[in-house]
């Protein structure tokens, strides 16, 4: 049986699926794909089930070779470089190594997150119904921690299946929906406005359990301690230092930080795409809108399948020119200006 040897790869990259739902009950965090949209799209391009395991690839570049056979893979998410043997390949498209050829991928670009899918899926024995890796827990197959060169995951022999392409909705520019509360009493009306009208960045020191939010000071009304309850995905905690922290899929089953707000499902993974140091901002609506969205984005993943294309005529070197900088050192008419300046 081919195999894909992993060649090279950075950290906060792991195995992941849809995660474990109805797992807390028994004090298990969820964990899955940080976003689904595109872990969805990866496997739907090779005939998968659309939350089948996969591999999340952080924002570092990384290397898979073929061994024993050829394999089949598809990737889509955080854009970057990618390349079979120095020659371009299509982003959000299928793809085959032939036995011995390397995939190599850059840094990403505009996000954080991309999944690369196996044809067959991801061969592991589940926990919970699910592979889904948690590190802090140990939990996951068939490594259950973050990947690291020299892992190997059993393929399938590659189909040989015409190639294909996913069209994708384009990423709205926008400010990251939520919903006010749970616990929004505990701040005063001049704090949730500072919360909503100010500007924030993702610190570096965030990870899968949560993300750090670096800005204002968010001050609470009547302390920091609540007594602790559920969360789920989004939750917004504001500890004593008044610095939120958005529960990623990690996350703990409870918590007794007061929730100022929750992040809604199908903004969830454009969320969790925001590159560290990346300025953002919140935008509150109601619960029935944010009912809406979950259900456009459940009919989005539904129909991705309507969304396949086929891979003739479709030029990678043109893509890949998309997000080359030709220009050089150029990248404006004042940088070109301040160049030549410089240089005289």
């Amino acid at each position: 049986m081919p195999k894909l040897v992993i060649a090279s790869i950075g950290p906060a990259s792991s195995v992941q699926d849809g995660g474990r739902p109805g797992s807390q009950r028994y004090g298990l965090t969820p964990s899955g794909a940080m976003d689904r949209l595109p872990l969805a799209a990866a496997n739907v391009l090779l005939g998968n089930a659309p939350l089948a395991a996969a591999i999340e690839i952080g924002p570092f570049g990384a290397a898979f070779t073929a061994r024993g056979g050829p394999v089949r893979l598809a990737l889509s998410g955080a854009q970057r470089s990618v390349d079979i043997a120095r020659r371009p390949v299509a982003f959000d498209s299928s793809m085959t190594l032939a036995d011995g050829e390397t995939l190599t991928l850059g840094f990403a670009r505009n996000g954080s997150f991309s999944y690369l899918a196996l044809e067959g899926g991801i061969a592991g024995e589940p926990t919970f119904g699910s592979l889904a890796v948690n590190a802090r827990a140990g939990l996951g197959s068939p490594y259950p921690r973050p990947l690291q060169a020299g892992d190997e995951l059993q393929a399938a022999m590659a189909s040989g299946a015409p190639e294909r392409r996913i069209e994708l909705p384009a990423i709205p520019d926008a400010p990251i929906r939520v919903v006010p509360g749970p616990q929004d009493d505990e701040f005063s009306e001049e704090a949730k406005a500072l919360f909503l009208g100010s500007d924030w960045k993702i610190s570096a020191t965030s990870d899968r359990m949560g993300y750090r939010l670096e800005g204002p000071v968010i001050k609470h009304l009547h302390g920091h301690n609540i007594v602790s309850d559920g969360m789920v995905n989004g939750s917004i905690q504001v500890p004593g230092n008044g610095q939120p922290i958005v529960l990623m899929p990690d996350r703990p089953t409870t918590g007794g930080y007061p929730k100022i707000a929750t992040v809604i499902t199908a903004d969830f993974g454009r969320f969790a795409q925001i590159p560290a140091g990346h300025i953002f901002r919140f935008k509150a609506i109601s619960i029935a809108e944010a009912q809406e969205a979950a259900r456009a984005f459940s009919e989005l993943l539904r129909t991705l399948p309507d969304r396949l294309r086929g891979i003739e005529n479709f030029d990678p070197n043109i893509e890949a020119l998309r997000d080359a900088n030709v220009a050089g050192t150029a990248v404006s008419a004042v940088d070109v200006g301040t160049w030549q300046s410089s240089s005289a």
